[in-house]
């Protein structure tokens, strides 16, 4: 009498050989199709040593000064973000004190604001016409404004105020894992708070240090909107990428691009590195610390006075914009404040078609860039993870890829790849059509997605799967009823964050767009122009809210899976 034996398979294993096959197929295609080639296509057209000697002659030289400053205020950015970032993660750890509930309730508030949006408000602010330069002109009677908001110092504190998140939100998650008794043991000896700090905090924050760092550089040389409003004469490779297309030079801004492209792709390669390197177990053996009250009155009113700066400096730029978003139209000019207020600005959003067409043209997009986006990524991240089969590292590289490329330089590659008659565009020219895009819009976010998919599946017990599938349930129906339920939270926060990214995206748009598919964050750019401030503050309140929603809905559902994005 033999003896059958139950079939082998591997753990967790939801995709068959064949559906290997496909997948790596079908994703290969698209990565190749729409991520690589594109790239390879605008290094065949900029990397040429000649034309790159050309443009970067000598140090006097347009190029090589953007080349400086964008490393330059990149490096201040980082200094700047992550002190401001790091000390707000430790006080909040460490310290109970006045105020601090309503700090730590607004210390992700940039991560609400648009990038184009952002710098509306401290143009709003802070500018030469701003609120707060004619205030204290009318306070100190002065004949002209005491400050002017413009050149690199205001790039720099836009870049801060927007990018210390980065290391508020990665200190902050390291520091939930530091042991108390290691806290308690270096008091007991004798220790100075700042030698604690020293010797055992800073040690456990090194990880998240470098990687927030190495993320906010990237970001930073990437940055088109606060060099676009506020740089004035100081170039910047992304305002000379810009700028050259503008032009009609492509060959010139796409040997830029390059130069550009080869920095963020050192960048990610380090965090990437950086990331696997730090990958060890961060459990803690005993309970969080407990913060330590502030009790002295000295202490209290300067952490109170600190408290309250910190409250303005984050708050001010968005009440700036949803006060401005009430302006009637031409009554704000030489005044501090405008003369007269009208809900016209939000009436018009709905009741007329031209007003709305931006509005709409941005939904339609984000919303078929976010659909494709999930089909891809969910699909991306199950291979990756629970595939049995040689191409998961390399669906996984071009994957993040993306996330390295910045969107001037998306832009640019798509305009090089598809200004002529494409395969992958079904023989026609997509450079002047309305799909260019959204085809942006989802290369753009491809990783963010796969990444919190990934997350996400990487926790996942694949015995669940294996008792799934001893019970007789098909791959398809385990997937369905086990696995999706588990990851779902993954997915939607990924999903969320692609929705609102690119309904705010401004970078990519502006060089792809054309009038009938213009979305909101041109738009809003076009009403600045013609001096319709209510206008372009409406259109961001509208954005503001929609991210702002979508933000606290990740927070509630996403948890973990968004360190997964970020990182």
């Amino acid at each position: 009498m033999g003896l059958t034996l139950p079939k082998m398979k591997s753990p967790g294993g939801l995709v068959s050989t064949s559906g290997n096959w496909i997948f790596l197929i079908s994703l290969s295609a698209i990565l190749i199709g729409y991520v690589l080639w594109p790239s390879l296509r605008l290094f065949a057209e900029g990397l040429k040593i000649p034309l790159l000697l050309e443009l970067f002659s000598s140090f006097s030289s347009g190029n090589s000064r953007a080349l400086f400053n964008s490393v330059w205020i990149s490096i201040w950015t980082v200094i700047g973000s992550g002190i401001l970032g790091t000390v707000m993660s430790f006080l909040f750890f460490r310290y109970e004190f006045p105020l601090k509930k309503v700090l730590v309730a607004m210390a992700a508030l940039p991560l609400a604001l648009p990038p184009l949006v952002g710098v509306l408000a401290f143009l709003f602010l802070y500018g030469e016409s701003g609120i707060l330069p004619r205030g204290l002109q009318a306070i100190l009677s002065l004949d002209g404004v005491p400050f002017s908001f413009q050149g690199m110092w205001a790039v720099w504190l836009v870049h801060v105020y927007s990018m210390y998140v980065y290391f508020y939100l990665f200190c902050s998650a390291a520091l939930q894992n530091v042991d108390r008794s290691l806290l308690e043991a270096s008091s007991d000896l004798g220790a100075h708070p700042a030698t604690t700090f020293r010797t055992i905090i800073l040690p456990h924050l090194r990880p998240s240090l470098v990687s927030a760092s190495l993320l906010v550089f990237m970001i930073s040389m990437a940055s088109f909107t606060a060099p676009l409003l506020f740089a004035g004469s100081e170039n910047f490779l992304t305002l000379q990428i810009y700028n050259y297309k503008v032009n009609g030079n492509l060959e010139y801004s796409a040997a830029i691009s390059v130069v550009l492209t080869l920095i963020c792709l050192l960048f990610l390669l380090l965090i990437e590195l950086n990331r696997r390197g730090s990958r060890v177990s961060t459990a803690s053996k005993g309970s969080s610390p407990i913060p330590i009250p502030v009790r002295s009155g000295a202490a209290r009113f300067v952490a109170l006075f600190c408290a309250i700066l910190i409250i303005v400096f984050l708050a001010l730029p968005i009440l700036t914009i949803i006060l401005i978003s009430f302006v009637k139209e031409g009554s704000w000019t030489w005044q501090i404040l405008p003369q007269a207020y009208t809900w016209d600005n939000y009436i018009n959003l709905l009741g007329q078609s031209d007003v709305a067409a931006p509005i709409l043209n941005s939904f339609r997009m984000a919303f078929a860039a976010t659909f494709a986006n999930l089909l891809f990524g969910v699909s991306a991240a199950v291979f990756i993870v629970k595939g049995r089969f040689p191409g998961r590292g390399f669906i996984r590289l071009l994957s993040i890829l993306p996330f390295a490329i910045p969107g001037t330089v998306i832009a640019i590659n798509l305009i090089v790849t598809f200004s002529g008659p494409h395969p992958l565009a079904g023989g026609a020219i997509l450079v002047g059509s309305l799909w260019l895009l959204p085809l942006a819009y989802f290369i753009r976010h491809i990783p963010l997605i796969v990444r919190s998919t990934v997350a996400s599946l990487e926790t996942y017990d694949d015995r669940l799967t294996d008792a799934s599938q001893d019970l007789g349930a098909s791959g398809m129906r385990t997937f369905r009823k086990v696995v999706l339920p588990s990851i779902l939270p993954g997915i939607l926060a990924g999903t969320l964050l692609t929705f609102v990214t690119a309904l705010g995206e401004f970078v990519s748009s502006i060089l792809l767009y054309v009038f009938d598919n213009r979305p909101i964050s041109v738009e809003i750019l076009s009403q600045l122009r013609l001096y319709d401030f209510g206008a372009a503050a409406a259109y961001s309140v509208l954005l503001m809210i929609l991210i702002g929603s979508a933000t606290l809905i990740v927070s509630y559902f996403g948890g973990s899976s968004r360190s997964g994005v970020v990182r």
